[in-house]
């Protein structure tokens, strides 16, 4: 079990390790003052101390978690009630994940 984001991150293949030091530099160019984490035994974005979403690997793809307030369609990417589901074997929509990250900010500062 890692015990740092960089720990999770190394602990996978190199290619798949790209990706989700890729989604991490995405999630903090798009949340400025972002840190992170290991939650729930994956990567968490956090946001003035609390959790803003997390981020994972897998054998055949990336998840973000949960599904954010966006009103883009995200129908091929979600998977269950919570989970964005991003296929390792198709190009990784970064500028989807900037927008999921961005929302969440966005929801956050609407409720204070």
């Amino acid at each position: 079990m890692a015990d740092t984001v960089d720990e999770y991150i190394a602990s996978f293949p190199p290619a798949v390790q790209e990706v989700l030091e890729e989604v991490r530099r995405t999630i903090h160019a798009a949340v400025p003052g972002a840190e992170e984490k290991i939650s729930y035994q994956i990567p968490t974005i956090t946001l003035d101390g609390t959790a803003l979403l997390h981020f994972s690997g897998w054998k055949s793809h990336i998840a973000l978690y949960p599904i954010p307030p966006i009103d883009e369609d995200l129908t091929p990417y979600i998977s269950g009630k919570g989970t964005l589901k991003f296929p390792l074997d198709k190009p990784i929509p970064y500028d989807l994940v900037t927008r999921i990250a961005k929302a969440f900010v966005a929801a956050r500062n609407s409720q204070e």
